[in-house]
């Protein structure tokens, strides 16, 4: 009986929320992922320096979601950084990834923007990573605390809309990539709200971008970032 009982707790132990936070964190929190997208128009667009500026965001944040955990263990859960809905979430994934690259090919093929590379490989291993630290911040950190904000009350659909708008006008001046984005920041946007799961988005953000790159942008981006420090 006490055995039964004991495991009951522990169960139970599991679903415990996060410690409350107040507004003014999660305010601060939007605020420096606004001021993370301003330092991509300057690092990364005017002085160019993209992977220093990659491997600066990645590092900083990293410290950030280290020090949240240290105050209380259940924040990554409560992010979406989780594997027990994994597969909820990528079988919610799996019609939007496959229209998407249904569509990725028709467009390339009709503008004749079609780059069959060796280099999108590395970027398909590499990307997610990046595209799991983009949605920890845009989808995790701006609708997640757009959404639970105790002093404004948002509907869910202006919460996605703002977060998409936010996620593709950093994007900015491609206009591929502003539709792009701002398209995948919707879908992301519905599907976080209904089932947290940041790996699943991350993955699949850094696939569907790479060969977004490789089909309509016309763009390489292994060469831009990579290449140019090793030649």
């Amino acid at each position: 009986m006490k055995t039964r009982l004991t495991k009951y707790l522990i169960d139970f132990s599991d679903f415990r929320l996060s410690r409350p936070i107040s507004d003014k964190v999660r305010l601060l929190e939007i605020l420096a992922v606004a001021l993370t997208g301003i330092g991509k128009f300057i690092f990364m667009d005017y002085l160019d320096l993209r992977l220093p500026y990659v491997v600066f965001a990645i590092l900083a944040w990293g410290v950030y979601v280290m020090y949240r955990y240290k105050k209380d263990h259940q924040v990554l859960k409560d992010w979406g950084f989780r594997l027990d809905n994994f597969k909820l979430v990528l079988r919610l994934m799996l019609p939007f990834v496959i229209v998407s690259v249904l569509s990725f090919l028709i467009i390339g093929y009709v503008q004749d923007t079609l780059n069959p590379t060796w280099h999108i490989l590395p970027l398909l291993i590499t990307y997610p990573i990046w595209g799991t630290i983009q949605q920890f911040l845009t989808i995790g950190l701006v609708a997640g605390n757009l959404s639970t904000l105790k002093s404004i009350k948002l509907k869910k659909v202006t919460v996605i809309l703002i977060t998409a708008l936010l996620f593709s006008l950093v994007h900015y001046p491609s206009v591929w990539l502003l539709i792009g984005t701002f398209i995948l920041a919707l879908v992301y946007g519905y599907i976080y709200l209904k089932s947290k799961n940041l790996y699943v988005l991350g993955l699949f953000h850094g696939w569907l971008g790479a060969l977004f790159y490789y089909t309509v942008v016309d763009q390489d981006p292994f060469a831009d970032v990579f290449l140019k420090f090793i030649n």
